[in-house]
């Protein structure tokens, strides 16, 4: 089968690997359409020493079941692989197994290929007649999904609903998306990039800015830098939360007196639970969360200059989806 392969900072390469053998009960899925995220970026410029070179990346897939009971079902993948016994995984809270697995990263090889094998309980049935290329945005979606929730659950029951996006890629768009979708009317997107502003204002209808209008008692940092954080700490209300997702660097930039004084909730969010990614694959194909026509496709063959092009800042749409199979 044809791989996109993760060879080393900055190189990418398709090649001809062998396809993957489906242990007890995992599912060889063929891959239809996989996302580009900002954590693939991050291995792509060896910023992430979870996911060493040589390494197929790619984690936001849909496809269609090759073999097995499932055969011809059309799925979106869970990539989050868990042991299903711990204290953890039997109390809803599978994203902190501590056995875990994702795809993209050792021991297992990621979706910029053509088949992927997956457990069956990691696959979700996408309704006829529904894109699987949308389908692919479940993963990032459930990401922001699973933030918002703990936002929501955060936050006081006598504070308004507004909030604060830091960031328009995927994971902030997301965000804005699931928090509206949970009653949130007033969210505001701050993003640097004049390109992006302006595609998620004309393609989107966002409201999106380079800076905040005021503040706001929910701050959602899907970027994860030190100059960001500080900025979070800056522009929550006090009493307010501030919901970190971004995974851009690990040092500094956090208020902490203020963060004391004014008694701001600061909550770390990785990826979901089973029921977030759940609810989100229902919430997307109910149609809650938009239109989603905010990616743009490209074939396996063009990813490594989709990651170059991303790099550059030369790409509008919050998301790339590569289609293996051009």
């Amino acid at each position: 089968m044809k791989a996109l392969v993760y060879e080393g900072v900055r190189t990418l390469e398709v090649r001809d690997v062998e396809i993957p053998v489906p242990e007890k009960e995992e599912h060889l899925v063929r891959v239809l359409a996989v996302g580009i995220c900002g954590s693939d970026m991050h291995a792509y410029l060896g910023h992430d020493e979870r996911r060493p070179a040589p390494l197929i990346l790619g984690h936001e897939a849909a496809g269609v079941v090759e073999s097995g009971p499932w055969k011809g079902r059309r799925v979106t993948i869970n990539p989050l692989v868990t042991c299903a016994t711990c204290r953890y995984c039997t109390s809803g809270r599978e994203n902190l197994c501590p056995d875990r697995q994702i795809i993209s990263m050792p021991p297992r090889e990621g979706a910029f290929a053509q088949f992927i094998s997956i457990p069956g309980h990691n696959l979700i049935e996408v309704p006829d007649g529904f894109s699987l290329e949308k389908a692919a945005l479940c993963e990032p979606l459930a990401v922001s999904w699973h933030s918002a929730v703990l936002a929501m659950e955060s936050i006081h029951q006598d504070m308004d609903r507004r909030a604060i996006v830091i960031g328009g890629g995927a994971i902030g768009l997301a965000a804005a998306l699931a928090l509206s979708a949970m009653g949130v009317d007033d969210v505001e997107i701050i993003e640097p990039n004049a390109l992006r502003r302006q595609f998620l204002k004309e393609r989107c209808k966002m409201n999106v800015s380079d800076a905040p209008s005021g503040t706001a008692p929910i701050v959602i940092d899907a970027v994860g830098f030190s100059v960001t954080r500080a900025a979070a700490t800056k522009w929550v209300e006090p009493g307010g939360v501030i919901v970190h997702v971004g995974l851009g660097d690990s040092t500094e930039g956090l208020d902490i007196r203020r963060m004391t004084l004014q008694e701001i909730t600061f909550i770390g969010s990785y990826t979901y639970t089973s029921k977030s990614f759940a609810d989100t694959a229902l919430a997307l194909f109910e149609g809650r969360l938009g239109s989603l026509h905010w990616f743009e496709t490209r074939s396996l063959s063009d990813g490594a200059k989709a990651f170059e092009d991303i790099y550059a800042g030369r790409v509008a749409a919050p998301k790339v989806v590569l289609d293996p199979w051009q």
